[in-house]
């Protein structure tokens, strides 16, 4: 009978150390770290060994180690509204980039909107030493990070400011850009413009609707109770909105979407009718340009670049009072948005 070779029991979460390392290759701990460290010192032929048994037992350096000893973790981390949204897919990358570049890791997840799992991710990424956060907030009452942020965990708030602290902010001129979306509907005629937005609590949807007005107030323009919809982004909640606008005696003839989620939305509804509609979105969306969708963009990117940049401002020891950064928005004229209304 051929005799059985049994392999080393293998436990998962039993990771090979400097000190089985040591042993395979018959050397000492010092020796080790010297060759897992780049350091000097080490012969070819120690070294060789060292290798050799490094690639033999799968050992992997611990860095969280090494930079605890550093008072440090090269870690961050980010906490987004919705990874499913493709707003902060540029956003996050941008932020990955920047920690990648400052020899950090990202570890960043989804409050799904809700203010509790919001304080709950904050509180465990806090939990596992992260050197800094940056926050999209989804509730109004920060509070509960100033002890954090006084033992040393750098903080910066992006795409909305954070709730009753002082921090570092970086946010898109939501007000502008509404504004001069909805003048730019008004400018090609129209006089009943409809606002679709988000929930009122979210920071975003209150300064587009600000912008709205001010925006009509500036033409002289009133606005009728029914042309101003404020709630839950999913397709239901939003086409409803949509249809209950362009119905009745006096329809709206144009709309201005709150989000790039409203935006899609409007898309469908108003694919679906005869008479054009005029529309102009808040965000890009994809396709929006082969759609001919005018829209209102913000660089998600450059939000997350520069909040991942002021982070690690902080962490390098820059001082000074909390700064509120607003990063301009662009008006892209694509065909939807320059619809006249009905003669």
């Amino acid at each position: 009978m051929a005799d059985i070779v049994r392999r080393p029991e293998h436990r998962y979460g039993n990771r090979p150390t400097m000190k089985d390392v040591a042993a395979r290759a018959g050397v000492g701990l010092k020796t080790v770290s010297r060759v897992v460290n780049g350091e000097p010192g080490v012969t070819p032929d120690t070294e060789r060994r060292v290798q050799e048994a490094i690639e033999s037992l799968g050992f992997r350096r611990n860095d969280s180690a090494r930079v605890l000893r550093k008072g440090r973790t090269a870690s961050v981390g980010l906490v987004l509204e919705d990874l499913a949204d493709p707003f902060y897919g540029p956003l996050s990358r941008a932020v990955e980039e920047v920690a990648r570049a400052h020899g950090a890791l990202l570890i960043n997840g989804s409050s799904a909107e809700d203010p509790e799992r919001e304080q709950e991710l904050a509180l465990a990424l806090c939990a596992r030493r992260v050197d800094g956060l940056i926050v999209i907030p989804a509730g109004g009452d920060h509070r509960y990070l100033e002890p954090e942020m006084r033992a040393g965990v750098a903080t910066v708030f992006v795409d909305r400011p954070a709730g009753r602290i002082e921090a570092d902010t970086v946010l898109s001129d939501s007000f502008g850009g509404s504004r001069a979306g909805v003048a730019h509907l008004i400018a090609h005629g129209h006089r009943r413009i409809g606002f679709i937005g988000d929930r009122p609590r979210i920071h975003t949807a209150t300064e587009r609707l600000r912008g709205y007005r001010a925006a009509m107030e500036d033409a002289g323009l009133e606005v009728a109770e029914a042309w101003v919809s404020l709630g839950p982004t999913d397709p239901e909640r939003v086409a409803a909105a949509v249809e209950a606008m362009l119905s009745g005696p006096e329809p709206v003839t144009a709309l201005f979407a709150g989000n790039n989620r409203v935006t899609v939305t409007a898309v469908r509804v108003l694919a679906g009718r005869e008479q054009p509609v005029a529309l102009v979105g808040f965000d890009d969306i994809e396709l929006a340009d082969l759609l001919g969708i005018t829209v209102i963009a913000q660089d998600a990117a450059a939000l997350g670049r520069t909040a991942a940049e002021r982070l690690f401002r902080r962490l390098d020891g820059v001082a000074g009072a909390p700064e509120t950064l607003v990063l301009e928005t662009r008006l892209l004229a694509r065909g939807s948005g320059e619809i006249a209304p009905p003669a």
